[in-house]
């Protein structure tokens, strides 16, 4: 159940992303959004090698840890709600990582067409 009464791109109640790490841009867990929130971290990923490491190429290193920031540094398998233009840029270059639409915020089709998160979508049938 959605702990924000948000609704993800499926028309549903948005669900957590995750907790460990700690994820979202309000560090609750989920992809939730506001206007504070500029890079619009709506996409809840499953994160892949392919995409931490186009991520960093691109300016945004993912996985080195923070500490002074209370950031792990993250790794292939961790789900992360990373910036909607970042994960449509990956897509474009061939490296976006599986997409967790329950817990992915409709905020993101701003950004993101539904066609290209419904091809990248999470099964656990797959993984």
């Amino acid at each position: 159940m959605s702990i924000h009464g948000s609704i993800n791109v499926l028309g549903t109640a948005l669900m957590a992303c995750s907790y460990d790490p700690v994820t979202g841009f309000f560090r609750d867990g989920c992809c939730e959004t506001g206007p504070q929130d500029l890079g619009s971290h709506t996409v809840c990923c499953k994160l892949s090698e392919g995409f931490l490491s186009f991520s960093k190429s691109v300016g945004n290193d993912l996985s080195t840890p923070l500490p002074q920031y209370r950031f792990p540094g993250l790794k292939p398998g961790d789900r992360w709600c990373v910036c909607a233009s970042r994960w449509l840029q990956a897509y474009e270059a061939g490296f976006a990582p599986p997409v967790i639409l329950e817990a992915t915020h409709e905020a993101a089709l701003r950004i993101v067409p539904l066609e290209a998160l419904m091809e990248m979508a999470f099964s656990a049938r797959k993984d």
